[in-house]
């Protein structure tokens, strides 16, 4: 296997490939290192690369291995993975995307690096992001954007615009992201990748409690459905003080994903996001593509619209106090955040309490949809990728509207903690070179068992694990 084939083959199978020592983590560490840099001056996917904290843990993993037992390997030994840079890496620079904090070092792990890091996790560096997390697109003043792989004129979404551009351009094997109102669905879909926003209470936030009321949580990016679930399956779970969380599965999420057997299920399908509008042509396309796949593989699928009134207002209030829960002073960060942080700091704290009741209200009746079926299918955005600075001289009232328009389907599911993948499905011909479309898949509050099998059978029947942009191709 060459060097490019090997950074493009799934996580799990270059941990079975470490197990077997046909490859040590020293040489695939090196190889993700000589990719990130020739191919990351054009991408942007990374703030910082930690090369030589990977090559001494690549060098303690191949020492280790030497005398382990193979069985009791970590499943991720050895697999180089990325970190968003909104989560704290010890002893590495976090900057959440503001230039004056690029050289801020960390002090602590987040909970789900430590996780990430007990699982063998090798990290390779700091994605990039929107600043703060805050915008679809990840093109933060001080960085170079995070360009899109297949098509570098474009954006690779946001806000982990930089974690779906490294996979998808074979930059890391794996990459951990971060969702609070479509942050990895929508870059994954942008990038042609998988992109999993876990149930509410399924990852801990450790050491913090919460995040934004409970629209935000970690997730993966990743190439392959089974990729996905078994990073759920390390990071997923309790700790103490957390305020809410989930049973652990049973089976694991891997088990459900590699049986790819969720049963006849009963799937609506829709790419109108009421009352904003209905999706692009190519977009709806890929939805109906879906379905008719769904319908072969035996499901009964049906058109099913939910009307999502009463819910933007709401989920705008709580979503824009984001830009104060990292507590950097607004007078260091991009006009957008600085309107956005005195927009919040307008509201008082009992009207906050009034949204995020709005907020549940609706998210109340949203889920009851679910009691008639098991998933929805629809689109992660409701339009192709933005150019690369394509909004940068707008003002920042004419941004969030363009961001709701754009992406209005995937908000709604953070308010109701419901648990969504988003997968490749085919190209856009309306862009020279074509860009990546995809769907995304809902399920029931707790049900990624279920999505992971239905996912999994989706990727048999439409494989897309050979796709790859040609700047990965290097």
């Amino acid at each position: 296997m060459n060097a490019t084939d090997l950074a493009f083959s799934p996580a799990l199978e270059q941990a079975r490939l470490i197990r077997r020592k046909e490859i040590s983590p020293i040489e695939l560490t090196q190889v993700y290192l000589d990719r990130i840099e020739q191919i990351n001056p054009q991408l942007g996917s990374y703030f910082t690369v930690t090369a030589e904290l990977a090559k001494a843990d690549a060098i303690a993993k191949t020492e280790q291995l030497a005398t382990a037992d193979r069985a009791e390997l970590p499943p991720f030994f050895g697999v180089p993975i990325s970190i968003k840079d909104l989560n704290p890496v010890a002893g590495v620079p976090c900057s959440y995307g503001v230039a004056a904090l690029r050289s801020q070092i960390a002090g602590h792990d987040d909970g789900i690096v430590q996780r990430l890091k007990q699982a063998g996790g090798i990290i390779l560096g700091k994605t990039a992001t929107a600043q703060l997390g805050s915008l679809p697109y990840s093109e933060p003043p001080g960085f170079a954007p995070a360009r899109n792989p297949w098509n570098l004129n474009y954006t690779a979404g946001g806000s982990s615009g930089g974690a779906a551009a490294a996979v998808a351009a074979g930059l890391c094997a794996i990459a951990q992201g971060s969702d609070g109102g479509g942050s990895i669905r929508g870059p994954a879909a942008c990038c042609g990748v998988v992109g999993v926003k876990p149930s509410r209470g399924r990852i801990s936030f450790a050491p913090i409690g919460d995040c934004l009321s409970g629209i935000a949580t970690n997730g993966p990016i990743a190439r392959t459905v089974t990729d996905a679930a078994a990073f759920l399956d390390v990071v997923s779970g309790y700790v103490t003080g957390d305020p809410y969380w989930l049973p652990d599965p049973n089976p694991s999420f891997l088990a459900a994903a590699t049986d790819a057997n969720p049963g006849t299920l009963r799937i609506a399908f829709s790419s109108v996001v009421s009352p904003v509008g209905q999706a692009s042509p190519e977009l709806e396309q890929a939805v109906l593509t879906t379905a008719q796949i769904l319908d072969v593989l035996g499901h009964t699928v049906e058109p099913a619209g939910l009307d999502f009134s009463g819910l933007i207002e709401p989920f705008v209030a709580v979503w824009q106090t984001s830009v104060g829960f990292f507590g950097i002073p607004p007078e260091i960060l991009q006009p957008m955040n600085q309107w956005l942080f005195d927009r919040a700091n307008a509201v008082s704290s009992g009207q906050y309490l009034q949204a995020v009741a709005q907020m549940q209200i609706v998210a109340r009746r949203l889920v009851a949809f679910f009691d008639n079926y098991d998933v929805l299918v629809m689109p992660v955005y409701l339009h192709s990728p933005i150019a690369i600075g394509a909004w940068a001289d707008l003002s920042p009232e004419a941004i969030l509207q363009n961001a709701i328009n754009w992406i209005a389907p995937c908000p709604p599911f953070n308010a109701t903690g419901q648990p969504a993948i988003a997968l490749p499905m085919g190209f856009d011909p309306t862009v020279p070179g074509g860009l990546p479309v995809g769907v995304q898949i809902i399920g029931r509050p707790g049900a990624e068992s279920t999505l992971l099998a239905l996912a999994a059978q989706i990727e048999a029947a439409k494989p897309w694990g050979q796709q790859r942009p040609a700047i990965g191709n290097r």
